[in-house]
């Protein structure tokens, strides 16, 4: 317990400090993070029979977060995003070479690591930047709300949970702790709305509702990943919380739709 409350706290002060820095650390951060997330999604799905690609993909989820960092910061236009594309054909052409004897089931396992690893992160970068212009206090607020989310469904889930959200995949998560979670979430976009400029009051709220639900969904996702490949953690490198994918795995289903909302409403 001791040594993930220190790997979390330290964590933490590294995420905001990369996210209030500056634009460019900020896209960088992230986009690392996204790279090794693929990569780490790569090594736990290799098995005798599937063998995702592993260097093509981190090279293809590089290339990725460049281009997308790029066009946030306005270094590139949007179109040349359409770069990416011949990335995945490079992914089916390279299989040819390799002499796999499954290549289909190493091109999909990587395909899906990118989408899964790496393609959030890139959407969160974006919401600092729906704007155009560099604002942290977007992301920032998101991580908040996402770790406000997580701390409500776990205090009340202790205190008062009894009825079981989804026993097949997580046998500890109830239905209280999911409510609890939003609450804490909501309660908490009502504060950054006064603090944190850059979004209305309905917007933060609207934030918060998509991260309490959808942030609980990843996490279930991420566990029925961990249960069909029969492991426990996606990694080591956090010490007390295990991987990149285990420490983001509710924002991997809710950055991209907050994204979205963000941008169409």
């Amino acid at each position: 317990m001791k040594t993930r409350a220190i790997t979390g706290f330290f964590f933490v002060l590294v995420l905001v400090a990369a996210t209030i820095f500056n634009a460019y650390v900020f896209a960088a951060f992230f986009s690392l993070l996204g790279i090794f997330s693929a990569r780490e999604f790569f090594g736990i799905c290799k098995t005798a029979d599937t063998k995702p690609l592993m260097w093509i993909g981190t090279i293809c989820a590089a290339v990725m977060a460049l281009l997308a960092s790029a066009v946030f910061l306005g270094q590139l236009q949007p179109l040349s995003l359409l770069l990416a594309v011949p990335l995945v054909s490079l992914l089916f052409i390279s299989s040819l070479y390799l002499k796999r004897e499954k290549p289909f089931h190493d091109i999909a396992y990587t395909v899906l690591g990118l989408w899964y690893g790496c393609v959030p992160f890139l959407f969160f970068i974006g919401l600092g930047f729906l704007d155009t212009t560099f604002n942290p206090n977007i992301p920032m607020g998101f991580l908040i709300m996402l770790w406000s989310n997580d701390t409500g469904a776990y205090l009340s889930g202790r205190a008062l949970g009894k009825h079981k959200l989804f026993e097949r995949i997580s046998p500890n998560k109830t239905w209280e702790g999911f409510i609890g979670g939003v609450v804490l979430a909501i309660l908490v976009s009502l504060l950054l709305n006064h603090y944190f400029v850059g979004l209305t009051q309905i917007q933060w709220i609207s934030m918060a509702l998509i991260i309490g639900i959808f942030g609980t969904l990843g996490d279930l996702v991420e566990s029925m990943l961990k249960r069909s490949l029969g492991i426990k953690d996606s990694g080591q490198i956090l010490p007390g919380h295990g991987g990149f994918l285990d420490r983001f795995d509710g924002l991997l289903i809710a950055a991209p739709l907050v994204f979205i909302v963000l941008t169409l409403f």
